[in-house]
């Protein structure tokens, strides 16, 4: 990742919270549909390794996780689980009433808050948030308004970027990489 701008670098340092879309974030957007006994269902999704090595990072740096999807799915409740992610919300149609529920429930300010997204839904967040990041095949628009923008697409790495660009700017990152021998 190149080094972004200090205004960029000066955002990351204060954030607490790391919110996240799921479709097209943690994956690549791709909605896979299966049929079965004559019932069409949708509860495969792909996540990618980086992405989860990033949120384990996260999680032992004290950064505080949370996915807001529109979408509802089995297979994200499981990986959130998996992940330790604090606050999980499905089915969302309001993404910004959740956003300020789980920020007064950490009693956070916006600065204090990173959200990543890649479509229109996400935009009210992103015009919130302290440090507001595209993922790299984001739509114009959310690209238009983000502080930083991913180099890896949503669903090949995007969240690990991102949480790296806040760990680093924070410090944490050099203490965290003690455990893999670097």
């Amino acid at each position: 990742m190149s080094l972004p701008p200090e205004e960029v670098i000066d955002r990351a340092r204060r954030i607490r919270l790391f919110l996240m879309d799921c479709d097209g974030v943690l994956t690549d957007g791709s909605l896979p549909y299966f049929a079965s006994g004559g019932t069409l269902v949708e509860d495969a999704k792909l996540f990618h390794i980086h992405d989860g090595q990033g949120m384990r990072l996260a999680s032992q740096a004290r950064l505080k996780l949370g996915i807001i999807s529109g979408r509802a799915s089995a297979a994200l409740a499981a990986r959130a689980a998996e992940m330790k992610v604090d606050h999980l919300h499905q089915g969302v149609s309001d993404k910004l009433k959740v956003y300020e529920q789980i920020k007064e429930a950490e009693r956070l300010r916006d600065e204090q808050v990173a959200y990543i997204g890649d479509d229109l839904p996400d935009l009210a967040l992103m015009r919130c948030a302290g440090l507001a990041i595209a993922v790299a095949d984001a739509v114009s628009e959310i690209r238009d308004c983000a502080h930083f923008v991913t180099t890896k697409n949503g669903g090949r790495g995007a969240v690990r970027e991102a949480i790296e660009l806040i760990l680093k700017a924070q410090g944490k990152w050099g203490e965290l990489m003690k455990q893999f021998g670097l």
